[in-house]
Parts: C-alpha cells; sequence; structure tokens
C-alpha cells in the first residue's frame, strides 16, 4: 500500500510538471455517458443525458479518490452543492477507482452531497480529453456541460483550489447570458 501511495505521489507530481491535456474545446458536443456511481454510499446510475435534462452539469474528473488534492477537491465540491443547486445545475466527479472505493469516498470526501463516477476502463476520462498520458488516472480537469450537450467551459489545474470557484463563475455567468434562467 505504501509503494501504491509513492507511486501515485510521484505521478501527480510529474503529471503537475507536464503541459496540460488539451480540453476539449469550448462549443464543441460533449460526450455522453452512462456510468455506474456511488451517491451517499449506493449504488447509482449516472446518465449524463439525464442529469442535463434538469440544468447544466460540472463534469470533473480527479486522479484517485482519497488522495491529498482529490480529497480537497471533493470537500469544496460537497461545500459548494447549495450554490450549485441554487444556480440548477448538478455535479459528477468521474475517475478510475471503482465503486466500491467510491462508496466510501463519496460518503466521506464528497458528503454524500453529489454522486462519483467509476470509469476504471478509462473510457469516459480519454472521451473527454482527461487521461493523463501512459497511466490510468485522470487528470483534473472540469467542465461545465448546458442542457443542450455543449461544453461551456473547461478548467485544468492539478491545484484542486479553483475548480468549485471556476465552473461557479461559468455558470452564473451563462445564466445572465440566457436571461437569469437557471
Amino acid at each position: 500500500m505504501r509503494s501504491l501511495k509513492l507511486f501515485l505521489a510521484l505521478m501527480l507530481s510529474l503529471s503537475a510538471s507536464a503541459p496540460a491535456l488539451a480540453a476539449l474545446a469550448n462549443g464543441s458536443t460533449a460526450p455522453d455517458f452512462t456510468a455506474p456511481a456511488s451517491l451517499a454510499g449506493k449504488d447509482y446510475s449516472f446518465a449524463l443525458a439525464e442529469a442535463l435534462k434538469k440544468g447544466p452539469v460540472v463534469v470533473y474528473f480527479y486522479p484517485k479518490a482519497f488522495t491529498s488534492g482529490c480529497t480537497v477537491e471533493a470537500h469544496l465540491f460537497a461545500k459548494a452543492m447549495p450554490e450549485y443547486q441554487k444556480l440548477g445545475a448538478s455535479v459528477i466527479g468521474v475517475s478510475s477507482d471503482d465503486v466500491q472505493t467510491l462508496h466510501k469516498f463519496s460518503l466521506s470526501e464528497c458528503g454524500g452531497k453529489f454522486p462519483v463516477a467509476a470509469d476504471p476502463d478509462t473510457r469516459i476520462m480519454s472521451a473527454w480529453d482527461a487521461k493523463l498520458p501512459m497511466v490510468n488516472y485522470a487528470s483534473r480537469i472540469s467542465y461545465v456541460v448546458t442542457p443542450d450537450g455543449k461544453v461551456l467551459y473547461s478548467y485544468s489545474a492539478m491545484d484542486p483550489s479553483q475548480h468549485v470557484q471556476n465552473t461557479l463563475a461559468a455558470i452564473k455567468q451563462w445564466q445572465a447570458e440566457q436571461g437569469g434562467k437557471p
């Protein structure tokens, strides 16, 4: 276990110094997906198309549950969920972790406030240009997808501290341009 943590720390530090991934372009169609997920420690099936029927969706990718940056990011998203909900938006976190790991993560780190999806074969993260090169982990990248399925905004930084702030700002700006409707 200790060697796995050291390996992950090394890979994350190397990826932090690597050039940013080419994110999906703003205005492009977001790849649709359905994935097994966990919400408040229980099995959940997340379908992007269904979530978009209710409003904008933040799809955020993170490298590995229970690592320091991913824990910070999950706490920040959980704390901000009332604000996302006021805006009519939802959040889904995606990693290569298995659902059993995500059951624990969704309770302890996400506070049961939003679902986290399992992508162990990296199919989703690859379609979203969120997979780190040479490893089966996601980069830290957040997307805002509008109800018409278009990428409104993307933000890629290994530092988790600005993902929530930036995605909220993008949703607020989009709503202002839509006449203030959630």
